[in-house]
């Protein structure tokens, strides 16, 4: 998606990892199309439309394909590490994915960050999908966590959340 060399057009963003300096394999991507800034569904805020994701057949193949493709190349494979947000619906997406591999694979660790976003003094992520005073979304990011915590931390070998605030996000 890169402009030609001399161009003065800049290049094309389409996705988070557009951004990055370094190319990842086409496998090491899935994208959730429903969910792109342009998509049908808006964004992926609660834990149960996280988990509703990996419920459709096609989605867990194409997971399951991906890590796989992996997974075969690994001459001796020791386990996996998995960084979730738990602030948001991908909470949902991690612990199913947790429990995908936990299923699959389950004599091998699994490594589980929690990841959650430092909050404005005004109790709002820095860096997310969430309104300044709106109760509701601070529910959604207090039940994400909880959910997130609890179903993370049961598929996993070692849970560990991590938070630049000492809150995990949550007031």
């Amino acid at each position: 998606g890169a402009a030609p060399a001399g161009s003065q057009d800049a290049p094309s963003v389409h996705l988070w990892s557009d951004y990055l300096t370094v190319h990842l394999h086409p496998k090491s991507l899935y994208v959730i199309r429903q969910y792109l800034h342009d998509g049908d569904c808006g964004c992926l805020e609660a834990f149960g439309q996280g988990e509703s994701l990996l419920q459709d057949p096609t989605c867990i193949e194409e997971l399951e394909d991906r890590l796989h493709f992996y997974v075969e190349e690994c001459d001796y494979l020791q386990g996996f590490q998995v960084l979730c947000d738990l602030h948001s619906g991908f909470s949902g997406v991690g612990a199913k994915v947790t429990e995908l591999l936990h299923d699959e694979y389950s004599r091998k660790g699994i490594l589980t960050w929690g990841l959650t976003p430092v909050l404005s003094p005004a109790g709002v992520p820095m860096v997310g999908l969430f309104s300044p005073q709106d109760p509701q979304n601070s529910f959604y990011r207090l039940m994400n966590t909880a959910l997130g915590i609890a179903h993370l931390s049961r598929h996993s070998s070692l849970f560990c959340p991590l938070s630049l605030s000492g809150s995990l996000g949550i007031r």
